[in-house]
């Protein structure tokens, strides 16, 4: 049955979600959240204030849907007209394409600090000992710029 043929005491009984689906189903073609929710509107009867507040939950409710679609064109379809392709990458040809780099020995230069510092490889297990921290000292911010 046509929605224009129905009765509006009819209509209030349908959600609006369910609505949409009508309306997507008799025009046949994908449509914007404005043009569906004034269309919804239009049918039941609902003044431009309550266009206004209703619009956002309307948009939440089709995007919880399952049966909706939006798509690239943010436009609203059903879902059953899309047929969605899945594509599974194979785990073996990515390790394939990854080359595996040999890290270069990096020269010291004058600007580098004195004391070789100690890098932490995620192999290394960290030590919750709290004896790293004997040697730290704090810096003036003269003694930063003099070094």
């Amino acid at each position: 049955m046509s929605l224009k043929k129905m009765e509006k005491e009819e209509l209030e009984l349908l959600s609006y979600t369910d609505l949409t689906e009508m309306i997507l189903l008799e025009n046949k073609k994908a449509m914007n959240t404005p043009t569906i929710f004034r269309t919804i509107c239009d049918l039941l009867e609902l003044s431009d204030s309550e266009y206004t507040n209703k619009i956002g939950d309307f948009y939440t409710s089709l995007t919880t849907d399952k049966r909706f679609l939006l798509l690239d064109s943010a436009e609203w379809d059903l879902k059953d007209r899309h047929v969605i392709d899945v594509v599974v990458a194979d785990d073996d040809e990515d390790e394939e394409e990854i080359e595996v780099e040999e890290e270069e020995e990096i020269e010291p230069t004058e600007d580098s600090f004195e004391e070789e510092i100690d890098v932490v490889n995620d192999e290394d297990e960290l030590d919750d000992g709290d004896d790293d921290l004997d040697d730290l000292v704090v810096l003036s911010e003269e003694e930063l710029e003099e070094s």
